[in-house]
């Protein structure tokens, strides 16, 4: 897709900005500045200002004349028809759920992108070989229901329907009663009457545009990484158990310290994970009976360990394994037990070669009027993506491939998160070139035929 082969129109820029801050409107929080816009976001899955940036999700597609519908995992889908409208669509997705203190981009700007490529589309009459469509997954944070990308996950047929429908949202805390993804689906009215399969609900491909949550691109000076993959992760959930006891009456040497042996094995997975060349990282910890004068009897906390290889990756699980159970056995006193849950297993990912092909050339077209890097080089860049996305398990299924855009200072999951407009329009413009490019390359191999 050379330069003169680039779609005869543009993203705007200040509709694509204004869209993005009004879906913001619903669950915005933690401000940081005087400008309305200088806030993070607090709208975790199945809220009650989740709820609403799906009815305005709606609203903002019906507006274009797209189809809508909803499946059973609350996945909103919007779907504009091309000439062949009963072939697949490519899909253009993303989430909008968010951290509890989280910012106005991650994910959010792909889902706000994929309307904006729609509405180019819509307004200047341009009819596409197939249809063109974006998603909103569910819960992709796994910020509340604590399994990241679950909604997509069923969508693959990785998770069962029945197991995400009973997954619980973390702990609310006071003794109130933890609500299943099912039970909130239901309060908020979106469980949908399509079924969450890609049997039932195939893609022809999916393109996800998102911000790179860390510091390359910026530290390069480059506008656009083409992501080729995304790293290997798993999550786990770690309970270790040992006895509660009073803190002032019982000796060190007669302990069974909860609390102390997590914190070893949490240490012990950092060093892991360095020796490795990998990541480890412990986000939640819940400890009981949870009072100052008494030792814990039981200590739950996260584990999110990653890799770029799968069998890297699985050499520190193992690592780990072994690591924590001396910690309990050994180095605990009295000891204390350990048992492992897995929440999340990730494998590494490649994307789809004609996806990443047309990334590229879409990129190559849009960035070829701009001055090279201070840092040498091209505006865009190869990239492997650090976190997970939904584009992990619709790879399962579908082509797909993902394009980053720069995050000032690399700050992510943070209310200060920043893509610039200029940044944001450069991402959604390769987007639309993106798909207008796979769109093209459909046709031309006979796909509807």
């Amino acid at each position: 897709m050379a330069s003169s082969q680039l779609p005869p129109f543009k993203v705007n820029q200040t509709r694509l900005l204004e869209s993005l801050h009004a879906s913001c409107q619903h669950g915005s929080a933690h401000s940081y500045g005087n400008d309305p816009t200088e806030t993070g976001m607090a709208r975790l899955s199945l809220t009650d200002s989740d709820k609403d940036v799906r009815e305005w999700f709606i609203e903002s597609a019906k507006a274009l004349g797209c189809h809508t519908h909803v499946d059973q995992m609350g996945n909103l889908f919007a779907i504009r028809a091309g000439k062949n409208k009963e072939a697949p669509p490519i899909m253009m997705g993303s989430h909008l759920d968010t951290q509890p203190t989280g910012g106005r981009y991650d994910g959010i700007l792909g889902v706000i992108a994929g309307l904006e490529v729609l509405k180019v589309l819509e307004e200047n009459s341009f009819e596409t070989e197939g249809s063109i469509g974006v998603v909103d997954w569910t819960n992709e944070e796994g910020a509340r229901f604590p399994v990241m990308a679950i909604s997509a996950a069923v969508w693959a047929e990785a998770i069962p329907l029945d197991t995400a429908w009973n997954l619980k949202e973390i702990s609310t805390g006071d003794n109130i009663p933890r609500k299943t993804m099912k039970e909130e689906l239901d309060r908020i009215g979106y469980v949908g009457e399509t079924p969450a399969s890609f049997k039932a609900n195939p893609f022809a491909a999916h393109f996800e545009l998102h911000i790179e949550q860390g510091p390359i691109l910026e530290d390069e000076g480059r506008k656009i990484g083409v992501v080729q993959g995304v790293q290997a992760f798993k999550w786990f959930d770690i309970t270790v158990s040992g006895r509660d006891t009073h803190a002032g009456t019982t000796p060190l040497y007669a302990r069974q310290d909860a609390v102390l042996c997590a914190a070893k094995m949490i240490t012990a997975a950092n060093s892991v994970a360095k020796k490795a060349n990998g990541l480890a990282t412990t986000g939640i910890i819940h400890s009981e009976p949870g009072t100052v004068n008494t030792v814990a009897q039981t200590v739950n906390f996260s584990l999110d360990l990653r890799h770029t290889f799968d069998e890297d990756l699985e050499k520190m699980i193992a690592d780990c394994v072994v690591e924590f159970q001396r910690i309990a056995t050994d180095d605990s006193e009295r000891g204390c037990t350990v048992e492992w849950k897995e929440l999340v297993d990730s494998p590494a990912v490649h994307f789809d070669k004609d996806c990443i092909s047309v990334v590229e050339e879409s990129a190559k077209a849009v960035l070829a009027e701009f001055p090279d890097p201070a840092s040498g080089g091209k505006q865009w860049r190869d990239m492997i993506s650090g976190a997970g996305h939904d584009s992990c398990y619709t790879n399962r299924r579908c082509p797909t491939s993902m394009i980053f855009t720069p995050t000032r200072n690399g700050i992510s999951h943070n209310p200060v998160e920043y893509c610039s407009p200029e940044d944001c329009t450069l991402g959604a413009n390769v987007l639309l070139g993106a798909v207008l490019g796979y769109d093209k390359l459909r046709a031309k191999r006979g796909d509807f035929a």
